[in-house]
């Protein structure tokens, strides 16, 4: 059993015991799956955007999640307010670039946020991370036409230029920091075709991140941990209207030490 197994185990443990809050600005496309999925968790998930009030809402967050899903002028400006009273009082931030490299404004928005709070994890698909580097990442939508491994060596280059930690995800995951790489296994083939199982990952992110203060591991067991959900859910269902449902409950009932079992995170 390796180490990051274990790693996983205790930042669940962490989580449901201390139930930390994910204050999520993200899109309204997924606001309710993202909710259920943290409450399934463990977490304690807050929907909040109104400008007057994403401050406050931080103050009281363990960690702040901003995703770009169905983004306006108006919520650029609110991301960067709250991503930087976040910064200021050094709780953890996941951004999630949502279509970045197939709009200017969902670019530049990522790209404004990295450069102007302190973003922890960024979590992403091939072509969305490699918009962010100037890259011609060829995002579809919101869908990737990159894979992972098309993106694991610039991947690294980005992290270590942008200072942050990067989370790719598709068939295999990969996390890193520009120093150290992990790569993670798990999932189901029924995952991509349910609406905001991409977004929920992120949030997972932020959950993980409230209990771990290493970004890398964080990210890697969030994503180990959502995976070996799916895996769960895949066996008992026969398309994605039920495959949503399943995952709520597989996350639900995972507990540390089969989490332990079903982990496979490897260094890469």
């Amino acid at each position: 059993m390796s180490a990051f197994a274990g790693k996983a185990a205790e930042n669940l443990k962490k989580i449901r015991a201390s139930k930390p809050v994910v204050h999520n600005i993200t899109n309204f496309v997924v606001m309710n799956i993202t909710a259920n999925v943290l409450l399934a968790c463990g977490a304690s998930p807050v929907m909040a955007h109104a400008d007057t009030e994403v401050e406050e809402m931080v103050d009281l967050a363990n960690a702040l999640v901003l995703n770009l899903g169905t983004l306006t002028d108006t919520w650029v400006n609110t991301m960067i307010k709250a991503g930087r009273r976040a910064s200021n009082l050094g709780k953890p931030i996941v951004l999630d670039p949502v279509g970045a490299g197939a709009t200017a404004l969902r670019t530049n928005a990522a790209r404004a946020i990295l450069f102007q709070t302190w973003v922890n994890v960024v979590r992403g698909n091939a072509s969305e991370i490699l918009s962010l580097s100037g890259q011609d990442g060829a995002t579809k939508g919101v869908d990737a036409t990159r894979t992972v491994a098309d993106a694991a060596d610039e991947a690294g280059r980005l992290a270590r230029e942008l200072g942050t930690t990067l989370a790719l995800t598709g068939a295999t995951d990969l996390v890193t920091d520009g120093h150290r790489t992990l790569v993670i296994e798990g999932g189901h083939a029924l995952m991509p075709l349910v609406t905001g199982t991409g977004c929920s990952a992120t949030a997972l992110v932020g959950a993980f991140l409230s209990v771990d203060q290493d970004p890398l591991t964080a990210a890697a067991t969030a994503l180990a941990y959502f995976g070996a959900a799916g895996e769960i859910a895949g066996t008992r269902t026969t398309g994605p209207g039920t495959f949503a449902i399943h995952l709520l409950d597989a996350l639900h009932s995972l507990n540390p030490e089969e989490l332990e079992a079903r982990c496979r995170i490897t260094s890469g």
